[in-house]
Formats: C-alpha cells, structure tokens, sequence
C-alpha cells in the first residue's frame, strides 16, 4: 500500500519488491515522478519479503515558496548574520555574533512564526529534536511590522523566558509573501542547499525523518567525560541557558511558576523554575530551605540534587514529601523533607541499573550524541514529556499534564505507574475539570483591577478563564498566593483586608552560592590567570613570603544601593590553587606561630571543632559573617597557607542588594538601572531594556525588588623562598596580612 503523509492515495497498487537495488531506484524515481514528493522511504517488512511499503512526505502545494522566495530568505538569514540589530532585522537570544550558520554541511530547522501565538506544541517538538540531535542548530524566524516595538520585543522575550527557548530567534519586517502562515518548520542543510518545508502540525516522526536523513551521526568516541558519565546523569555540556533573559537570573527569584502550601507546618513551596530550584519559606517570607543546586538530573541531598525547571508541586502529609514535576527532564521526583533527600519517582529509579532500562532510553534518546535507531515503534506513548501541572484525585491517581492541557497523564500514587495517557483537552476537562475548576476558581476573590494584567487576562480553557493558572494559585491562612511569573514575585492576597502585597523574602544564606557564579575548578586551570568570557571585579598581585596570609577584602557596593542583609558566609566561595591552601579565618584567639602543613592544618581544625559544644557549634554557623556594611563597604575575611612558588585566590560573592529611589528617575530608568546593576558584564543594550519592560509590568516598585550583584575576585601571589636562620638549618616562619579594595561602583 502507498501512503501520502500517513494517508493511504486512492487506486495504490500493491508494490511487489524489486529483485535488486537497480530496479529499486527505479521503482522510488517513478513514483517521485508520479507523486511530485520530497523523498521517499523503502522498507522491507520480515514478514512479508515480498510486499513494499514506500513511505514519503510532501508539501502542500499552498505551501510551497517559488525559488525566488526561498533565495531571498536564505539570503536575509545570512545577511544579518554580522549585526545583532539592522534596519530591517534583529536577533534576540544571540550571545555572541557568529558565521555558524555559513556551515556547508551543517543541518538548520527553521522554527517560522511560532513565537507571537500559542506555539507550545511547536517548541516541545523543536526541544526533544534539540536534546535528541546536540549537532542540529535551531533558530526561530518571525515576520514584524514594526522592528521598534517594545511590547513585541517583551513578549517575545517573555516567551523566550517561560518556554525556556536556547535558540537565536531572527525578527524581520521584510515580508515573504509566498511562504505560507501554514509553513512551521523550514529545514535546511547548508546556505545554499535546497529547503524542506513542513507544516505546523506535522508529526514528529516526519520531522525527525527528515533530520535524520541529513545528519549525518559521527562516530562517538569514548572519552574521559563519556566514562564519568551516570547512565542516568544528564551531560553537563548539554546544558544551555536562554540569553536574552540573563540578566534576569540573578533576580532573587526568576520565573516563579507554581506553588504549593503544607498548612499544618505552615511552609509554602515554590518553583523558582528558571533557577532549577525549589524554595521552602513560611508566611512571613523568611526562607527555610532550598531544593536542587544547579541544573542537571540527579537524586541526593538536598544540596546536591539537581533538576531542570520543576513546575508543579503535590505536598503529601501524611508521608511529609513533596512531589513536584521535573519538567525538562520529563521526570516526577519526590521531596522527603524529614530526610532532606531528593529521589526520582518517575521513571522509576532502578531503570538506571540496567543498561536497557527505561531511564537509560530516556537519556540515549533525548541526551547522548549517539545515532537514534529510526525504528518508531521504539516510542513509548506513555512517557512524560514536559509535564506540568500535577493534580491528585480522590481515587489516589496523580493527574500530570502539559502546559497546553492537550495530554494527560494518569498516574498510580502508589506505584507510580502510568495507567492511562488522555489526548485532547475536551477529554481531559472531563476526566478532571472539576478539579482543575476548584483550584482555580480562588481567583474569582481577588478584584481584576488588583491582578497584574498578564494574569488578569489570561487565556481562558473551556469556559474557566484562570485554568492554566491553576498550578500558580494556592490559599494559606487568610490569604490567596498567586506566582507572577512576569514581575518575578510572589503575591499574596489577604481576604479580610482585601488588600494585596508581594513576599518580601529574607534568610538569603540558605539559598548559597548561585551555580553560575562559580567558575570550575578546571575552568581556572584551563584558563590560567583570569577566566575567558566571565566578568572579573578585580585583579590584584602580590609578592610575599610564604607563611599564612590574611586577607582582608573591603567591597564597595554600587552607587544608589543598599545592602537587604548582612552577608552570610552561605553566600561567599573560595577557591585556591597552586600552593595556596584554605585555611579557617580564627577569631578572637592565640595564632599559632609554628609552621601549618596541610596535614598538620586539617587536624588542629579538628580538635578546635571537637572542642566546641553542640550549642556553641550552631551558634557559630547561625551568626551572620562579619561583613556589615560599614562606610558603604563590605569586609570579607579569608586566610590561606602558601609555600614557594605562584597561587591564586579565588572568591566570589553573592551580594543581595536593592536600589535606592534616591533621584527623580523614572520608573523605567530605576528598573534598567537595577538591571544594569545587577548584570554588570552586560554589553547589550537592548537586552538590558527588554527585561527591564518584563519587569515593569509587575506592581512591585523597582525599590522593591531584592536583586543579587556577583562578585568576582582574584589574588595572584608569588611566594618567595623560605628566609633562613642563621644556622641555614632552621626555616623562619612569616604572617603576611594584604588588604584589597574593590569598587563596584
């Protein structure tokens, strides 16, 4: 039987199998001839050698651009290349200018028009090719009347944020004509090769076909990277980040999508999606814990677990855990707050104990760079791809669904097993709607003239104009919390009062030391003195004689700022290399004037723990550090041990600070210069104006806003030989104290 895009063509013959590969071709040109298609698929079925089923896939001839057309979008791609922004284009997202796409062999799809609709479905289809294909390169190309619009430029760039889009996206005011608002995905292999084009609701089957047919898989090779890696640890160099957005990352919160309350122990639970974490604070704002450290897919502790983008979140009381979808990795995880570990609920966790295990094709199949088998019956149609919202039922089932309520999933609580997938969003409002309804409905309380406007307008599902919302809102005491994801807060509603206000969060050192301020270990080795690409607020060397050193780092904060809190050593990181070796900063006490070994160190801060009670030990952890803003400056102390030779010191700093309305400025001038502030490596302009228009549709003042200014520090210090005694036998031992002031003005 021959089939046309899934659809069997009225009066197709039964092909019989060509005898040899030479009459094969023949067969395939004919019907490239008779049906005018794109390309053709043979395949022999085992069980029936005689019989052929040719598969091939076409476009509709609306869809189909005259040559001219295609000529001058490939000529309009590659023109912009050089300039982030011209008369006619710009590019959001782009970090850096590049020729990549010049590439003769390299394989593009083309995302066209998706980004100013509801283009959920085309992006989850564009990301899973992404994580499946690292070789693939993804832009995104949208047609705009007006280049100088700032409410497009925002709510490209809030789409960009909430669907956590890594891919350069080219905005035009050229129009082409011919190419068809049916055409979603423009695929490509170099600048001047032809194009394919596909309609928006192609399936992904066809679309990864088409990929497949033109990557061409290098051989992977085994290396040290490869070996370290988990069958179930997601890859560290497949981790990208939206560009566009940055400087909203170092926002106390970025994207707080969903939340959660466990009304007994009075914590509420929330999903600060775009920094991968999970933050655990009581009514009054003040943080109690942080779930996940960094982007990535591994159990743990608390402070090692990592996750990618949690949404939604289930409090289960009676087991006092937290289950909360992970949505980028297509996964349900669960919290024990008793034990403070993270485990992997779905797929199940032993799937990585063996090499065929469900877990282990998830990550072959969405992570690795191997070859995908082309086999489609490998697909399971119960796998969880980007969940969610979550859900329980009465009858002990989780409900888990996609943003756009197109696919439910019906999971047993107990097992965790998928019993049923749902499709459409009529039946999945029948299954649970009421619920969806009830949880929602809460917003019904709150006046709309009270709402941020991106809430109060929000698309409506079915009838229920709050629906998508119904992960964002949850009730604690008398008070209605909804996550604007926009203004990047947490609002909280009082129903007697009828008043609304913002947390105001504090108790910033549980949260630590954010995961992109820290610079790897073998980053610093590999780039030597400095790191390529990362911001440096000061570098500083000093010539000096071996022996302990205290250093002592007076920062000076940025104009029109103040500090939220004082510094807590959680948000500060030090790093050593070379001959240099950390040691405790003592307070207060007798230094020791023999010669500290590295053994010899590492003991004596054993015995000085071993002598602390319990009480003095948690007394000490909860003080804040000695680093008060004096004098508009802040001290933070440290202390290394060096021999002979060349070290550096390394110390970062998480410094939550917020501006002052001490000008006449308005408000959009105060919320660029915050975010100006706050992202001081920040060279594009326009990206500093988009997330400041993102932030001013928040009802929060710019003096409200608690933001995080990084630190950057490096010390160079050469140590000399030892000085000698004068018997030349004995080594004479030397203190060494340096102070180093930065300006972050």
């Amino acid at each position: 039987m021959v089939s046309h895009d899934g659809v069997a063509l009225e009066g197709a013959e039964k092909v019989n199998a060509p005898e040899d590969a030479e009459t094969s071709q023949g067969v395939m040109q004919q019907l490239v001839n008779l049906f005018d298609v794109t390309s053709l698929e043979l395949l022999y079925f085992p069980n029936s050698p005689m019989t052929v089923s040719i598969r091939f896939s076409t476009v509709p001839e609306s869809c189909k651009p005259p040559l001219s057309e295609v000529d001058s979008l490939s000529r309009l791609i590659r023109s912009s290349l050089n300039d982030i922004e011209g008369p006619s284009h710009w590019w959001l997202n782009r970090s850096a200018i590049s020729k990549y796409l010049s590439g003769k062999d390299e394989v593009f799809l083309v995302v066209a028009g998706a980004f100013l609709e509801d283009s959920t479905f085309m992006l989850e289809k564009v990301k899973s090719l992404q994580q499946r294909y690292p070789s693939l390169n993804v832009m995104g190309f949208q047609l705009c009347g007006t280049l100088s619009s700032d409410v497009v430029r925002s709510r490209l760039a809030k789409i960009i944020m909430s669907e956590y889009i890594t891919f350069p996206v080219l905005v035009s005011n050229k129009s082409l004509s011919e190419i068809s608002d049916r055409v979603g995905y423009i695929l490509f292999k170099g600048m001047e090769g032809p194009l394919l084009l596909h309609e928006k609701d192609v399936e992904f089957e066809i679309l990864e076909t088409a990929i497949k047919d033109l990557i061409v898989q290098p051989k992977e090779k085994a290396g040290l990277l490869q070996s370290l890696r988990g069958t179930w640890v997601k890859p560290l160099d497949a981790f990208k980040e939206p560009y566009l957005c940055s400087p909203l990352q170092n926002l106390l919160l970025y994207f707080p999508g969903c939340i959660e309350v466990d009304e007994v122990n009075e914590r509420l639970f929330l999903s600060d999606v775009n920094h991968h974490r999970i933050i655990v604070f009581d009514g009054n704002g003040n943080i109690l814990d942080s779930i996940g450290t960094s982007p990535g897919f591994e159990d743990g502790e608390f402070e090692f677990a990592k996750i990618m983008r949690p949404a939604a979140l289930f409090y289960h009381d009676s087991e006092d855990c937290l289950y909360f979808v992970d949505s980028e990795n297509h996964a349900l995880r669960r919290a024990d707050m008793e034990s403070r570990t993270v485990e992997t609920f779905y797929p199940k966790p032993n799937g990585y104990k063996t090499k065929n295990g469900l877990l282990s094709w998830i990550t072959d199949k969405l992570w690795s760079t191997k070859a995908v088998s082309s086999n489609s019956d490998e697909v399971d149609s119960n796998l969880v791809f980007y969940p969610w919202h979550l859900l329980k039922s009465l009858e002990n089932d989780l409900f888990i669904l996609n943003r756009s309520f197109e696919t439910l999933w019906i999971m047993d609580l107990s097992s965790g097993v998928i019993k049923e997938v749902v499709k459409g969003s009529t039946k999945i409002l029948e299954i649970c709607g009421s619920l969806i309804l009830e949880k929602s409905s809460v917003l019904k309380e709150i006046p709309s003239n009270s709402l941020p406007q991106n809430i109060a307008n929000n698309f409506s599902i079915e009838g229920n104009p709050h629906a998508s919302l119904v992960s964002s809102v949850a009730t604690f005491q008398d008070n209605v919390v909804i996550c604007d994801s926009d203004g990047q807060v947490v609002l909280k509603y009082n129903k007697k009062s009828k008043s609304m206000s913002t947390f105001d969060f504090s108790n910033f050192g549980v949260l630590g030391l954010p995961y992109w301020l820290i610079s790897p270990m073998e980053s610093a080795y590999a780039a030597g003195f400095g790191v390529s690409g990362v911001h440096v607020d000061h570098i500083q060397q000093f010539t000096l004689l071996p022996g302990r050193i205290d250093i002592k780092i007076n920062v000076e904060i940025p104009e029109d700022t103040e500090l939220v809190e004082p510094l807590n050593e959680g948000c500060i990181w030090r790093q050593t290399r070379g001959t240099a070796t950390e040691t405790l900063v003592a307070k207060n006490k007798a230094e020791s004037t023999e010669k500290i070994g590295v053994a010899q160190q590492w003991y004596d801060e054993l015995d000085d723990l071993a002598s602390l009670t319990e009480k003095e030990l948690n007394s000490q952890e909860d003080k804040p550090l000695d680093a008060n803003l004096q004098d508009g400056k802040i001290s933070i102390d440290c202390a290394v041990n060096t021999s002979p030779g060349t070290s550096e010191v390394i110390i970062n700093a998480a410094l939550y600070l917020r501006i002052q309305n001490e000008t006449n400025d308005s408000t959009k001038q105060r919320l660029t210069r915050l975010v100006r502030i706050s992202n001081p490596s920040g060279k594009d302009n326009s990206q500093t104006e988009v997330c400041a228009q993102i932030l001013s549709t928040s009802n929060k003042a710019p003096e409200e806003f608690v933001f995080l200014r990084p630190l950057h520090v490096r010390l160079k210090i050469n140590s000399r030989d030892h000085p000698k005694a004068e018997n030349s036998k004995d080594i004479i031992l030397t203190d060494s104290f340096v102070e180093v002031n930065v300006s972050l003005k």
